[in-house]
């Protein structure tokens, strides 16, 4: 009798269910991480909606507005040319970020190819090819930004493709490493031996086991693409007035903090440095979760 009854009261005991909230803080990482991957997500957003949600034309100066300090009107006030800061503030945002994808894009796609190709075919090609990266190397991004300024004239498509050229052999580097290890595993074999080619095994196959690394580390380039045109357009050299951009607006932002209204130059670059900083964080932990650590 006992028996029966002690049967009965385990059928009856509830079953213990996972922790939903535990598991999504365990995918969410941890609260530096969910708040720069928040902050990733509102800069596109104003990127994107850029042109529906600035109060003011960011274009337009009024002079007899410079230099005003934050009010109703100017929310964080004007520059030396009557700008409306925060209106060229959200507009800049898709200039500054659209320059630093174009860079992560063209260098990922050639640094991919470069890579995946002189895994494949080894021996003297992958020696030619890693003897030229080494070259490549000794060249900093903002340096062949300048030279490409120099010859081909201001603005961005030249300081892009210059970039995109600087930034490909640390994507080629990456692949080939990783497409190295990928070409050693049986399915690489299984695959040849069923008579499929090269490119088959190699773009279907092999390139999706590697994809996730190669996103990671896409996504700190981009931090330090973003950087970098920022630099070139301080400079003068990048995005050219009146389009704004956050690098232009610190350099134009100078003689405002001298006359006592730094916020036309502070407020870009604290834009600069949360973007940077949100996604080296954000890189950084997709790394380590695909390393199998615990962020």
């Amino acid at each position: 009798m006992s028996t029966r009854s002690e049967a009965g009261a385990t059928a009856r005991t509830p079953r213990v269910r996972p922790d939903r909230s535990a598991r999504l803080r365990h995918l969410g990482g941890s609260p530096l991480q969910r708040t720069s991957l928040a902050l990733l997500v509102l800069f596109v957003l104003v990127a994107l909606l850029g042109p529906w949600i600035t109060p003011q034309d960011p274009t337009f100066g009024r002079l007899g507005d410079t230099l005003l300090g934050p009010g109703a009107e100017h929310w964080l006030g004007t520059d030396q040319g009557g700008h409306d800061t925060f209106s060229a503030l959200v507009a800049g945002t898709r200039t500054s970020l659209a320059g630093p994808l174009a860079v992560v894009l063209f260098s990922t796609l050639l640094g991919t190819a470069v890579g995946l190709f002189t895994a494949w075919r080894g021996g003297w090609i992958d020696t030619a090819v890693g003897r030229f990266l080494d070259v490549l190397f000794a060249f900093p991004a903002l340096l062949l930004a300048i030279l490409a300024v120099a010859l081909f004239g201001k603005g961005m498509t030249a300081p892009v493709l210059a970039m995109a050229v600087a930034y490909m052999p640390y994507t080629a580097r990456l692949v080939r490493g990783l497409a190295v290890q990928e070409k050693t595993r049986p399915y690489i074999a299984a695959y040849q031996v069923q008579g499929h080619s090269a490119l088959y095994v190699t773009v279907r196959r092999m390139l999706p086991n590697i994809a996730p690394t190669l996103l990671a580390q896409a996504t700190v380039n981009f931090g330090y693409a973003l950087l970098d045109l920022a630099a070139l357009s301080f400079l003068g050299l990048g995005v050219q007035p009146p389009t704004p951009d956050w690098g232009a607006m610190i350099n134009q932002g100078q003689a405002a903090v001298l006359q006592g209204q730094p916020l036309s130059a502070i407020a870009p670059a604290v834009a600069v440095v949360l973007v940077v900083v949100a996604f080296n964080i954000v890189g950084e932990d997709l790394g380590d979760r695909l390393a199998g650590r615990d962020s």
